[in-house]
């Protein structure tokens, strides 16, 4: 069978582990789909976020000493790393039996399934997306996240705030910035925001949850979520 171009999904590590545990019958339902999806000759490049235990090791260690924003970072990479061997673990049939850590070393992907996680510190599992997509011909990111759109304002301060169906790198790249920061709460990290802007690739803003929303953007149909293009 013909494989078709790789989906490349960043799943927020919320979706994953929120702060009730790790989310058993999200992954089931997860798995399921993207099962059905390796049948009809689709491959995945998926790449995990730390989520809740990123956080908690992060909280931990504040709770003690000042930490640098480079242990801070390395406690968020280690958790990306944990979450992407569950994936790795879950996908053992489909997936290539290692996690990618560094998208710049070569790598001879056969399988149905990659699965990666986060790098060094500086950069995040969405700078790992847009690499990893650009190594494999990909021109489309799924950003799976715990919001179902761009807003226009923080919709958490503003009541007015109205969601965003498409929007352009540079309208986008004023609304993050410049600067990634560990543990921040962006839709999309403005360094890979930067390196996608760059490479004309288009990001897919969407809530990680919805499943059946998911499965419309693979199908090519009408979808709630924000489309990031050049």
């Amino acid at each position: 069978m013909k494989h078709l171009s790789p989906v490349v999904i960043s799943l927020g590590g919320s979706i994953v582990v929120p702060k009730t545990g790790i989310d058993i019958a999200f992954l089931k339902r997860f798995y399921k789909l993207i099962r059905h999806e390796i049948a009809c000759g689709q491959r995945f490049i998926i790449v995990v976020g730390g989520g809740h235990t990123a956080r908690e090791y992060q909280k931990a260690a504040r709770g003690i000493v000042c930490l640098t924003r480079e242990d801070v970072d390395w406690l968020g990479i280690h958790a990306t790393r944990l979450n992407g061997h569950l994936l790795r673990a879950i996908f053992r049939k489909e997936a290539t039996h290692r996690v990618v850590k560094d998208p710049t070393k070569p790598l001879a992907w056969h399988d149905a399934v990659l699965i990666a996680a986060g790098w060094k510190p500086g950069w995040s599992t969405d700078y790992i997306a847009v690499r990893l997509a650009k190594k494999y011909n990909a021109t489309r990111i799924i950003n799976l996240t715990n919001i179902d759109a761009v807003y226009d304002r923080d919709p958490s301060k503003y009541k007015g705030a109205q969601p965003i169906d498409k929007i352009s790198w540079k309208a986008f790249r004023k609304i993050v910035g410049s600067k990634w920061e560990p543990g921040a709460n962006t839709p999309f990290d403005p360094v890979a925001s930067k390196l996608a802007d760059r490479w004309a690739m288009e990001v897919v803003i969407t809530k990680g949850m919805d499943l059946k929303n998911l499965q419309k953007i693979l199908d090519k149909k009408t979808f709630v979520g924000t489309v990031i293009a050049s």
